[in-house]
């Protein structure tokens, strides 16, 4: 991909534990990104949140959580954005999770692979 003033960040809240199948869905979700050739993705474990259900999930010590936010991000074209989110809606149906989907602008200055 090439610098795009008017590219998309999607952003999915999942946690830690929501599987479909016999995989983590956040396995699924950065896998069928890649199938579908989108720039890249990255996972992020989170120490500490709360969804919608307003459960605290948190890594400390003395309440070790199986089930930590999750954060995924992909940057792309505003249309392969939009029709990557309709199959991360269709995964969350699949697996009964719930979680968040954002969208925002986002502004590509350098999308480069290294050697």
């Amino acid at each position: 991909m090439e610098n795009n003033p008017n590219a998309k960040l999607l952003r999915i809240f999942i946690g830690e534990s929501e599987k479909i199948g016999n995989e983590t869905l956040y396995e699924t979700i950065v896998f069928e990104a890649k199938k579908k050739g989108l720039s890249g993705a990255t996972v992020t474990r989170g120490i500490m949140g709360f969804g919608a259900n307003s459960k605290i999930h948190t890594s400390k010590l003395l309440e070790i959580s199986s089930d930590l936010p999750i954060i995924i991000e992909i940057v792309d074209t505003d249309e392969k954005i939009k029709d990557f989110t309709k199959i991360v809606e269709n995964l969350f149906e699949e697996s009964k999770s719930g979680g968040l989907i954002t969208l925002e602008k986002a502004e590509i200055i350098r999308y480069k692979a290294g050697k």
